[in-house]
């Protein structure tokens, strides 16, 4: 069962997606309304994965993200919030977060989103994941980075599959793009991580990210 806290600093929405979370079978380790309030309980409950508001009374989403990952390094942060503006997403993922959705999201699109964040993937709102990897593109210092020039030790498929995990596809979306099966996406994801020695699907996100894949 994987084990979720909620941070927001309403209680009716916070008390909601928690029953939310309960009914499709997470278990809800803690609420928090604060950064402090979710330091301290991530680091008493240690959970896999954090809804994570951008506005709290005490502190924005992003120094809750980090104030989290701090005490609680395992811990895969997604933002659940009303804002989409490009500073906060970018403010959040540069924190650490592994995804951010708006909650204008449907309870179904929430719960996958969940799922598919404790997996290690990387999960934005449409249109929001190509203004992340255009920032991250703009930032990057890598002198050979262009066109994947630095990557020689993946094959043409596997930075095939990057592009689309650095977007946030499932590994069965990416394999009904491809026409292969979902287990033959995850194999060639896993022999990425071998080669690039990274550990999960977020790092791997993150390494597209900065490469300028697209």
């Amino acid at each position: 069962m994987t084990t979720v806290m909620v941070v927001d600093d309403h209680p009716m929405w916070r008390d909601g997606v928690s029953r939310d979370l309960t009914g499709a079978g997470f278990e809800v380790v803690a609420t928090a309304g604060t950064v402090a309030e979710a330091a301290a309980r991530a680091a008493a409950t240690q959970p896999q994965v954090v809804l994570m508001d951008m506005h709290l009374p005490d502190g924005n989403g992003a120094a809750a993200t980090a104030a989290v990952l701090e005490v609680s390094g395992e811990a895969k942060i997604l933002v659940l919030s009303a804002s989409s503006e490009r500073e906060d997403v970018l403010e959040a993922v540069k924190a650490g977060a592994s995804g951010y959705l708006v909650k204008s999201a449907s309870a179904a699109e929430l719960l996958d989103a969940v799922r598919a964040t404790a997996d290690g993937q990387a999960v934005f709102t449409p249109g929001l994941a190509g203004l992340v990897l255009g920032e991250y593109r703009r930032m990057s210092t890598v002198p050979d980075a262009k066109g994947g020039a630095d990557l020689p030790s993946l094959t043409e498929r596997e930075t095939e599959v990057l592009r689309f995990v650095a977007k946030g596809l499932s590994a069965k979306q990416i394999g009904t793009r491809l026409g292969v099966s979902h287990r033959t996406v995850e194999n060639h994801v896993q022999s990425s991580l071998r080669k690039l020695h990274l550990s999960n699907r977020v790092e791997l996100a993150r390494y597209a990210m900065e490469h300028g894949l697209d």
